[in-house]
């Protein structure tokens, strides 16, 4: 128990412990942000989080199956907030000509208006990372990306769309290379979310 991550004399000599109990500040920070937005728009954080998710996605992963994965939540919890969304007059819906069952998820006109109130729910996240150093944020982002795709590969992440998973990646000469796009690839370069990312399969 002495050593517990959560543990304020255990930090004072273990730094991953510490960097830890950062991350769960900054999580309620961003939880805070989200929730403050949500009660002022009348909508709950996952939908907002929906909302957003469409708008900047490609429509083969906006359907119920995936947001599940996507959110790390429920189908019938992703299914109540899409309902309610949907009552509200901000998604449409486009069925599959194959199952009448299967939908994928757009915005509506008032859905696209909405965006604009709300994607901006972290920008005071980010005001604060504008006020740090470039060299400290290109380190700080190398540092999360790589954390992010160990924790996909551990299986506690489900989804993730970062370089290191792609089979466009690969390793040249110790530099980081994307083999689509055919160039080297800066520390700021790595992408957690590329549109053009494709599975890599175990070999």
């Amino acid at each position: 128990m002495d050593k517990s991550i959560f543990n304020p004399d255990h930090q004072e000599t273990d730094v991953s412990s510490k960097i830890i109990a950062g991350l769960e500040r900054i999580s309620e920070a961003f939880k805070v942000l989200l929730w403050d937005k949500a009660k002022l728009l009348g909508l709950s954080p996952i939908q907002i989080q929906i909302l957003i998710f469409i708008a900047y996605h490609k429509t083969e992963f906006c359907n119920v199956s995936h947001l599940a994965k996507e959110f790390n939540i429920t189908k019938p919890t992703i299914s109540d907030a899409i309902r309610v969304l949907d009552k509200k007059g901000l998604i449409t819906k486009e069925y599959s000509s194959s199952d009448s069952r299967s939908y994928s998820i757009g915005l509506s006109q008032a859905g696209t208006e909405t965006i604009g109130q709300i994607s901006d729910f972290a920008n005071p996240l980010k005001m604060q990372l504008n006020a740090v150093g470039s060299s400290e944020l290109e380190s700080l982002f190398g540092t999360l990306s790589k954390l992010i795709y160990q924790l996909n590969t551990s299986g506690i992440l489900s989804v993730q769309r970062t370089c290191y998973g792609c089979k466009f990646y690969s390793k040249k000469s110790d530099q980081d290379y994307c083999n689509l796009l055919n160039k080297k690839l800066l520390n700021k370069d790595i992408r957690l979310d590329c549109p053009e990312f494709e599975v890599r399969h175990a070999q």
